[in-house]
Parts: C-alpha cells; structure tokens; sequence
C-alpha cells in the first residue's frame, strides 16, 4: 500500500504490529514509544522529509486519550502542573519545528539528532539501574512509598476499589497560584514548586520534542520527580495531557508551516500503540522492572550510537 503523503509503500499491517510491539515493552518500562517510531520510521520506512516529525506525534493523538480518560475518571489530575507545563512547552515546539524545517532537512543531520536524544534515553535508562543512582533515588523512593501507604488507607477508609473516583481527601486540589509558584494539596500536605522553572524547563522539552516529534512526557517527568520532588502519583497523569495537547499542537504547527503529516500512516502506528499500551500495562507485574529497563537501555543506547557513528563515518 502507497501512502501519498510521506511516499512510503508498506503492508498496513506493518506499521500497527511494529507499534504494538514496540509500546507493548516500552510501556512496561514506562517510557513511551514514539521515541523509538521514528527511527524505524527513518531507517526501516524511509520516511526522512521534514513531515515526519509531525506524523509522529499522531502516534500520541491516537494513543494517549485512553489514559488521559483514566486519570481524569479517577481525579488524579493535577491542573497547576499540566497548565504550566503546556504553557512552557508549546513555544518550544514552535522553535523545535523551525528548527526540524530550517536546520535539519538534511536526513544525514536529522539522524545525528536521534541519536543525541536516544543516547539520553538510554542511557538514563542505564544508569537507573546502577548502585550510585538507586542510593541517589533513594530518598524519592522512600518518599513515594510513604505516598502510597498514605494513599492506600485513605482508600481503605473510604471503601473505594482501584478505578474508581478518588475520594475527596486524596484528589489534588490547588492551593495557591500565582506567576512565581504553585501549590497544591494532595492528601492533606502541600506541595509547592517554581512557576519559571518549571516553565523553562517544559520550553527546553517543547523545543527537543517539536524537532524529534515526540510529546515530552517521558522527559520532563522524571525532572518533576526528582528535581521539584512532587509525587508521581500527582504528576503522571499531567504529564499525559501535556503530552497529548502538546502533540496536537504540534501537529497544528507544521500545518501551519506547510509541512502535512501523513495522518494514515500516524493512525495506524497510534491504533497499535493503543493496543500495546493497554497490553504492556496488563503484563508489567509478571515481568521484571529492571530487565526491562536494562534491555530498553541497551537496544535504545545501540541503536543512538549507530546514528551518531554513522554520521562521521
């Protein structure tokens, strides 16, 4: 099958299954997969124009609502932080699309690119699972421990099961807002963080995801966690939206430069990471978390490497 936008000719079967497998582990690792579509994109597609930064993010449109749902349903949202984190982000994209259009339309260039922000991810991923970095994260994970304990009797008492509606007590709701912080109440403690550093640092991930086509979520929550020390619990989902609006608006910002996306071949990279994504979750607890990092950190730390040596040599 010709896909006349991007020129690639693929069975439509291939792009679907490839994201299918492709979030089914990136998901259980907590990462998402559209970091890793593009290049199969790239080098396996040979889909190397400009258009195919936005195609990407339609992986997002079509694969992220699902989860959006569920944390909105469960009142886990946590607005101050998703607010903020668009506001940063959408002016990065803007300039990350300039960038993508102006500076990177040689695919040779492109390339290099991918593979500075892969051998980030992977690496990251990597050194996650090293001794230095778990006594690092020690503290956090003490503390998000102490998040869950708290969360979990707050549930017993209310008689709410998973999936449902959280009681009022352990929703998050906004304490106190203004240009310099933000604060938020999330079972009965406050949590406060810097208004313009978050904002530089959601503009610095808008500007990587509007030149790479990915949302940034799996970037700038870690940053949330470990930096501003908010609560996973309360910043996951936000990260989500943000990844999501981010994502339209992106692809709202090559039209408007004139760059179209090949929506057929975005929705059917995002039909299968939908399916992978509700897959990976279902299969997360029977597989190890670390094998699964370690192995994410090793195909996507190789794969960075082959991009950058590939541009010298």
């Amino acid at each position: 099958m010709l896909f006349p936008v991007s020129g690639v000719e693929v069975n439509p079967l291939i792009p679907p299954l490839v994201a299918l497998v492709v979030s089914t582990f990136t998901s259980m690792g907590g990462v998402s997969g559209a970091f890793l579509l593009l290049p199969f994109q790239v080098s396996a597609l040979g889909f190397c124009t400009p258009a195919v930064s936005p195609t990407n993010l339609v992986f997002n449109i079509m694969a992220i609502p699902s989860g959006v749902y569920r944390y909105l349903r469960e009142g886990r949202m946590n607005w101050p932080v998703a607010v903020v984190t668009i506001l940063g982000t959408l002016p990065g994209l803007w300039f990350g699309a300039v960038i993508r259009c102006d500076w990177l339309p040689d695919p040779k260039h492109f390339k290099l690119f991918i593979g500075c922000v892969l051998l980030y991810i992977g690496l990251r991923l990597l050194y996650d699972q090293t001794p230095w970095a778990k006594r690092k994260k020690a503290k956090i994970l003490e503390f998000e421990a102490q998040v869950q304990a708290r969360l979990a009797q707050v549930l017993k008492e209310s008689g709410v099961t998973a999936g449902q509606a959280l009681p009022t007590a352990a929703r998050v709701k906004t304490a106190a807002w203004n240009l310099k912080s933000v604060s938020y109440e999330f079972l009965g403690e406050i949590f406060t963080f810097n208004t313009p550093a978050l904002f530089l640092l959601s503009l610095v991930v808008g500007l990587i995801g509007g030149t790479y086509g990915i949302g940034g979520g799996s970037i700038i929550a870690p940053f949330l966690a470990a930096i501003f020390k908010l609560p996973m619990y309360t910043i996951a989902g936000a990260a989500l939206l943000g990844t999501l609006v981010t994502s339209v608006a992106g692809v709202g910002i090559y039209y408007a430069m004139g760059i179209n996306p090949d929506l057929a071949l975005g929705a059917l990279f995002g039909i299968g990471g939908f399916i992978g994504m509700y897959i990976g979750a279902r299969l997360q607890k029977y597989i190890s978390g670390k094998v699964i990092r370690i192995g994410l950190g090793v195909v996507i730390s190789s794969l960075a490497l082959r991009y950058i040596i590939g541009y010298f040599f």
